[in-house]
């Protein structure tokens, strides 16, 4: 679209919301936190939302006022750090041993060996997702209502549709064995593709797993949109889909 431009958060939100006619939109990150396993997002905290509505709301009013869309404010703010590992050796008391809360879908991805999610209460290492998640649910605060969001409203038959995925399940999907999902060279990337179902992909200027992610991941929707079952996890609740929501892809 603008070969070379580097997206900002905002840049991602104005075009998501521009949206017209029949897209699925895939994001790499978390709407939500563990829920179901203690009963509340943040145990302890009077502040602690009853769903996830109210938790991209609490994000927001506590960081609102943070530019490009951040939510250091919120992770530094006294009760939510105390459920957070973060930087410099900093666990929260409420943050359990060993790797974290997970929810429920997170579980079942292990259990199906689909990927191998990190809690989003952990901050640290590069393969955590619980900084993009917090700033993506001020994202899914400001698009709430405008677009659907699955599970958490109903899917129309015609329109755009935001889904969560992990990049992994599309890779693994196009046959990377597991644990060696990143493509970094172009014939790589079109055997992926073809697996898929598309054509071979026009040269890039850079392979990176960033840019090759977000291909392969755009072929494997396109090429499972249509199929029922992804739509209705067998595990998906009407609790969990009002508080932890799921990831598209873990049936």
């Amino acid at each position: 679209m603008r070969p070379g431009h580097i997206w900002s958060r905002q840049e991602v939100l104005d075009w998501m919301l521009a949206l017209d006619g029949d897209w699925l939109v895939g994001l790499d990150l978390s709407p939500s936190l563990a829920f179901a396993d203690r009963g509340a997002y943040f145990p302890g905290w009077e502040r602690s939302p009853a769903d996830v509505r109210g938790l991209w709301a609490l994000v927001e009013e506590i960081a609102g006022d943070e530019p490009h869309l951040g939510a250091n404010r919120f992770v530094d703010h006294p009760e939510a750090s105390r459920h957070f590992r973060r930087h410099g050796g900093r666990q929260g008391d409420c943050f359990p041993p060993g790797a974290g809360r997970f929810r429920v879908v997170e579980d079942e991805s292990r259990e199906q060996r689909l990927c191998n999610p990190y809690s989003n209460f952990n901050l640290v290492g590069a393969a955590q997702v619980g900084k993009s998640s917090l700033t993506g649910m001020r994202l899914f605060h400001r698009i709430d209502r405008k677009l659907p969001i699955w599970p958490y409203d109903p899917i129309l038959e015609r329109g755009p549709v935001v889904v969560e995925i992990y990049t992994s399940i599309a890779a693994t999907a196009a046959g990377l064995p597991r644990g060696r999902t990143k493509i970094r060279d172009p014939e790589t990337l079109d055997r992926a593709l073809a697996a898929l179902g598309s054509h071979a992909h026009a040269p890039l200027t850079r392979y990176d797993d960033h840019a090759t992610d977000a291909m392969l991941a755009a072929a494997w929707l396109r090429a499972v949109a249509h199929d029922p079952d992804y739509w209705s996890p067998s595990k998906l609740t009407p609790a969990l889909a009002g508080t932890e929501g799921w990831t598209f892809g873990v049936r």
